[in-house]
This record gives C-alpha cells, sequence and structure tokens, in this order.
C-alpha cells in the first residue's frame, strides 16, 4: 500500500472507530470492598448508570445493575437483608468476560456471537492500556452496520463516493433541484502508460493523489466519486453554467501538474465533459442523474477525440444513450405481444454439498430493434408505468413451470425469483405465487423470493405481511445485496427472512483487504447466529471461493460458478465443481 493510500486509511480511521477501545466509554470503578448497599445507592441515584467495573488490584469485573437489582430482590424479598454485609468483591464471578481493548470490531462482534444466548446481549468489559471501559452490544452492531453501509458507499482506494453513493445523491434531486446542477466526466489521460510502465503502486499513488486534488476543487455540497479505473465524476449543486466550465478547467489544469512516485515525476492531463440539465431536459422523467452522466461521458469522449486535455459539451449533439431510453419505452410495450422475454438461471454452488440445487431468475430481453437491454435499464421504466405487476406474475408463472419440468426430470432445484417493492405493496406477490404454484404442482419449498435490500419499501408493515404469508406457506425469504441500502440489522430483525445474500461489492475484494474479509466474516456469523443461511454474490475467482469456505458461507453465486444461462444450459446438480470450481 502507498504511502498516500495509508495516509487516506489513518484520516478514516480517525474519524471512524476501528478498535473495541476506541468505541467503548469510560467506566466507572469501584473498589472491591465497596458494601453492595452502596453500589445500590449509587444505582438508584443514577438511572442512566447501566453498569459499574469493580476492580481488586489488577482483576477487573463488570457489574450491571440488572445483576445487583436481581441479587438484592431475591425470590422471596429478602436479598436486601441477606446481602446486607456483602461486599462489591462477592459478585466478582471467575468467568467474568471481557475484552481487550487492541480487538477489531468485527473479531469482537465474533466472540460476543460465541457467547450463550442469555449473555450475548450484555455490556461488554473491555480493557485497555489506559483502563477498563464499557461498551454496548447494540453500539457495536451499529457501528458495524455503519460501516458495512459506508464501505457500500465509498471507493476503497481514495476514500471519495463511489457510484451508488453518487446514484443515490441524484435520485434525491427534483425536476425543479436540476436547473442548477451540473455534472463533470472526469478521465485521466495517459494513466494506462504509469501502470504499464511504473506499476500498480504508482498507479493508485496517481489516483489517490487526483483525488485529493479533486477534494480541493470541491464545495461541501459537491459530490465528488470515483467510477472505477481512472474514471471520476461531480455533482455541482446550485451552479451557472459558467461556474461548471471554470470547474472543470481548473480540473484540467490541477491534473497537469506533476505527480511524484518513488523519485519519479510522473506527467498526464485530464479530459472533462460536462452536462447541465438543459442538456437533459426531454429525460427528466425516466432517470435525471443517469441521463446527465451520460451527456457528460459522451462530452467527455468528444474532448478525447478533439486532442484530449480540455473541457468539451455535447451541444445537443451525441446523444445516442438518451435517445436509446426513448426507444426502450416505445418497445415495451409492444415486448409481450412478441414474446421477447426470457429468463436465464444462474446456478447457486452449495459450499458444503458441492452441488447446484438452487439457481436465480433472471429476466432477459432481446429486442430486435435494440438488441439485448439491461434490466437496469427495462425495470425502471416498468415500475413507472406500472407493467411491473403484470411483468412480475409472468416470471412466477415461468420459475414456477420450469420448476415443474426439472422436479419431473429427477433433478429438482430450488428457483430464486426477484420481486418489486411495488409487487410487495400492491400485495399481489401472494395470490400470484400460490396459484402459479398450485396450477404447476411444485412444493413451495422449490420457490425462494428476493427482495433488494436498497429498494424502497415505502410500507415496510405490508411487506412484512406479505412476506409472511409466503414464509407461512413455506416459501423462503432471501435479502439481496445485503450491506448497500438502509438500515441493514434492523432489516434482519424485521424481515421474515430466510436467507441473505452478501452483496458482490464486498466479495470482489475480501482477498486484498482484510476489512473488506472481515466484514464479510462478521455479517456470515452475525446471519448464523440468526438462523440463517447467507450466499455470496459475484463470485468469479478460485480464491475468493477458498475464503468463503473457510468464512462458513453457505452458498455461492457467480461467474465462477455459472453465468446466467437458459434451463437447458444449466449444468447437472452433480457438475459444479467439475466445471471450475
Amino acid at each position: 500500500m502507498s504511502k498516500v493510500t495509508k495516509t487516506v486509511n489513518r484520516e478514516l480511521r480517525a474519524v471512524r472507530p476501528v478498535s473495541l477501545g476506541e468505541l467503548a466509554s469510560p467506566a466507572r470503578l469501584v473498589p472491591a470492598d465497596t458494601p453492595l448497599a452502596d453500589i445500590d445507592r449509587t444505582f438508584r441515584a443514577e438511572r442512566g448508570l447501566r453498569s459499574i467495573v469493580v476492580h481488586d488490584g489488577n482483576r477487573f469485573a463488570l457489574l450491571s445493575r440488572e445483576h445487583v437489582e436481581y441479587t438484592l430482590t431475591g425470590r422471596l424479598g429478602y436479598g436486601r437483608g441477606l446481602h446486607v454485609r456483602s461486599t462489591a468483591a462477592q459478585m466478582m464471578s471467575a468467568n467474568s468476560f471481557s475484552l481487550p481493548g487492541h480487538l477489531e470490531l468485527g473479531h469482537a462482534a465474533q466472540r460476543i456471537l460465541t457467547l450463550p444466548e442469555e449473555s450475548r446481549y450484555r455490556d461488554v468489559l473491555v480493557l485497555t492500556d489506559s483502563g477498563p471501559g464499557v461498551v454496548s452490544v447494540s453500539q457495536l452492531f451499529e457501528r458495524l452496520s455503519a460501516d458495512f453501509r459506508y464501505a457500500a458507499l465509498h471507493d476503497s482506494l481514495t476514500g471519495l463516493a463511489n457510484r451508488r453513493q453518487l446514484e443515490e445523491r441524484g435520485s434525491t434531486f427534483t425536476a425543479a433541484d436540476l436547473a442548477g446542477v451540473a455534472v463533470l466526466f472526469i478521465d485521466l489521460d495517459g494513466f494506462k502508460a504509469v501502470n504499464d510502465t511504473f506499476g500498480h503502486r504508482a498507479g493508485d499513488e496517481v489516483l489517490v493523489g487526483f483525488a485529493d486534488r479533486l477534494r480541493g476543487l470541491m464545495r461541501p455540497a459537491d459530490v465528488l466519486a470515483r467510477l472505477g479505473g481512472d474514471e471520476f465524476a461531480a455533482l455541482l449543486v446550485n451552479v451557472t453554467e459558467a461556474q461548471a466550465l471554470d470547474v472543470a478547467n481548473r480540473v484540467v489544469l490541477h491534473a497537469a501538474a506533476p505527480f511524484a512516485s518513488d523519485g519519479h515525476s510522473l506527467h498526464l492531463s485530464a479530459s472533462v465533459g460536462v452536462s447541465m440539465a438543459v442538456d437533459v431536459v426531454d429525460e427528466l422523467e425516466l432517470s435525471q442523474l443517469d441521463a446527465l452522466l451520460r451527456h457528460a461521458d459522451g462530452a467527455m469522449i468528444k474532448a478525447k477525440k478533439s486532442g484530449k486535455r480540455q473541457v468539451a459539451r455535447l451541444d445537443g449533439k451525441g446523444a445516442a444513450p438518451i435517445t436509446r431510453n426513448a426507444l426502450i419505452r416505445r418497445r415495451l410495450a409492444a415486448a409481450f405481444e412478441s414474446e421477447t422475454f426470457a429468463l436465464n438461471y444462474q446456478p447457486q454452488l452449495n459450499l458444503v454439498t458441492g452441488e447446484c440445487t438452487a439457481v436465480e431468475a433472471l429476466l432477459r430481453w432481446h429486442d430486435k430493434v435494440l438488441g439485448e437491454v439491461s434490466p437496469a435499464e427495462f425495470i425502471p421504466i416498468f415500475e413507472l408505468s406500472g407493467d411491473i405487476h403484470r411483468i412480475g406474475e409472468w416470471v412466477i408463472d415461468q420459475a414456477c413451470a420450469q420448476a415443474r419440468r426439472w422436479l419431473d426430470a429427477g433433478e429438482p432445484r430450488s428457483i430464486a425469483i426477484n420481486v418489486s417493492p411495488l409487487q410487495l405493496a400492491a400485495r399481489t406477490v401472494v395470490p400470484q405465487v400460490l396459484a402459479a404454484l398450485a396450477t404447476h404442482r411444485v412444493p413451495p419449498g422449490l420457490l425462494q423470493v428476493e427482495i433488494t435490500e436498497g429498494s424502497e419499501i415505502t410500507d415496510l408493515p405490508r411487506a412484512i405481511g406479505q412476506l409472511q404469508a409466503l414464509r407461512d406457506a413455506g416459501l423462503s425469504i432471501a435479502l439481496d445485496d445485503y450491506g448497500t441500502g438502509y438500515s441493514s440489522l434492523a432489516m434482519l430483525r424485521d424481515l421474515p427472512l430466510t436467507t441473505v445474500k452478501i452483496d458482490k461489492t464486498f466479495i470482489d475484494t475480501i482477498e486484498n483487504s482484510p476489512q473488506d474479509a472481515l466484514l464479510v466474516g462478521g455479517v456470515i456469523d452475525t446471519a448464523h447466529a440468526l438462523g440463517l443461511r447467507v450466499t455470496a454474490e459475484g463470485v468469479e475467482r478460485a480464491g475468493q471461493l477458498h475464503l468463503l469456505r473457510a468464512m462458513g458461507c453457505d452458498t455461492a453465486q457467480g461467474y465462477l460458478i455459472s453465468r446466467p444461462v437458459p434451463a437447458h444450459l444449466v449444468p447437472a446438480v452433480q457438475s459444479c465443481v467439475s466445471e471450475g470450481c
């Protein structure tokens, strides 16, 4: 890791506790010879005090309000009389649970989850060089959830926002807000030559250094993101066209200054594309930020073609991606009649048995005019038009029909189907699923419903009711893309789940990022403690699969195992491992 990268990571560490000692609060200490009656009076006087720490020389033990009250009450109400001469020392257990302050939060959570259930939710005694501290279990897991959320929304190398965070911010804009919004699409010229000549370490130093330069050009209200590789984007708010162009020109100027790396002076430049709301006035009903990004991307390509190291606008030309979206909306109307939709199936590998007895059904659309159309393009349009209910019912029926065919062939497989929050809100999912299962005579255990954590569930109680009805009918329920949405722990607690699917974002880096590996291991342990199975998404390398097995992950899904394929190309149940896993 480069010095610059380490500096960025230290800055992130400074504002986000990573060890148990950093998270713990100083403890209230009392000597071991303190009368128990005095401790009782202290708790009565300070209603917010949850626990104290008893010390006897170098020995420490946590004494909770709950334990003191239980001891002094006694079964027959004579506790205070029986303990009138008792001291704190008599309350100290030889098996008092404590953890060292240097322990990372994920490791601490794993240790806590190994405790008996009756002890798992108590405060934890933390021993540090500066003295004992106390941390609540809820505080620890809330911090882990926040860290997981932070990692999902930030680039691990530069600490900038990532594309997901940029999209989330853009989704909050109304048409009125866009009047003062600009997007800069920034690409470093000559970056590949740096990697090829000086190595990826030098390349990382350049990216981190360039990110620092970009930070200095932005205001607090702006969003600066790394999209991947040497591509960056800036979302500028409350700016005029002249102000946006000025920022873009300063980006070009700052990129031209040499970057220092291991005694070398590296010279690069930047090409910047700029888009304003006026560029996408006809596309606001589809996707505000996506349209701006696409225009800015097209403008950046124009800048590169014009000689690089400059700023460009499309000026109404080169908007083919935006035109494609309008054509998608028109072609969707005829898609059902032309029967151009199809389901592909991506196998899931059971990491214990080595079999592929489960698949995920993925909707595909091949149009004779548009060619292959991504679900990311047409699903949002379906949700806007209300056709999501129609296509959702079709997917349920087709999946159940395929489950029947596999059952008849003697190779039963469970099939996971994705469900939109709009389907849950409309209360159409339960009757549609039960009807399809009955029509095709499919056991409910062969169907799994997946909901996406990042999806906006506007009526959570209603959604929970729908999912619970499916669970009661014998189906399994999976939370997809775990770690990328809001209130992760609340989702695990509130929804009637059977499975958690960890997002590909985290699986991508577990081989070379101890932090991400720790987070993934913590999620697996937490899910298992709650009685849930865990599926890892996006597994593409054998090293990832090896680590996931070691972590106790239940199933894995990704290109290493199989790409999504038509039903007749799905590998046999027993053949997954032999085909590359």
